[in-house]
């Protein structure tokens, strides 16, 4: 079982101000909203923006520190990805709704003198980023709800 110091608490906060939400973590504060056509104000990336953005940057720093290992002469590494809704291939008695299946795109751009062969060994290690295999996982997730 984890110990309760290795769990990491991020805070949410959505108060009077339609979408935008104040997420804490730990010394760190960001701000989320929906983009306009969404009803919100566009002050800030989205929640699909957040889920691209660290399993982007979990790819990356993966990289790096794989690189690094192995003293691979790595200069810069650029991760771009994107996320929509696509048609599940396999379905053929889904509905329209149902049909959907949520899909990523990530392209990874490495800027450095390394063999095809090195940049094959660079693209398997992307699929380990501890973020990445959580997604591809099985997640369990536990919910709650009081009122105050």
């Amino acid at each position: 079982m984890t110990a309760q110091s290795d769990k990491k608490i991020i805070h949410v906060h959505l108060g009077n101000e339609d979408y935008k939400t104040t997420l804490t973590a730990g010394n760190h504060e960001l701000i989320s909203d929906e983009p306009e056509r969404a009803g919100g104000k566009d002050l800030g990336p989205d929640p699909y923006d957040y889920l691209l953005m660290g399993l982007g940057s979990c790819t990356a720093i993966t990289l790096r520190m794989y690189a690094k290992r192995k003293e691979w002469p790595v200069e810069d590494i650029y991760v771009e990805l994107l996320h929509y809704k696509d048609h599940a291939e396999d379905c053929e008695d889904c509905d329209e709704k149902s049909a959907k299946i949520d899909k990523i795109d990530k392209e990874i751009i490495i800027k450095g003198d390394l063999s095809e062969e090195q940049l094959q060994r660079m693209l398997e290690i992307s699929e380990k980023c501890p973020v990445n295999k959580t997604l591809k996982g099985d997640i369990e997730m536990n919910s709650k709800i009081e009122q105050r």
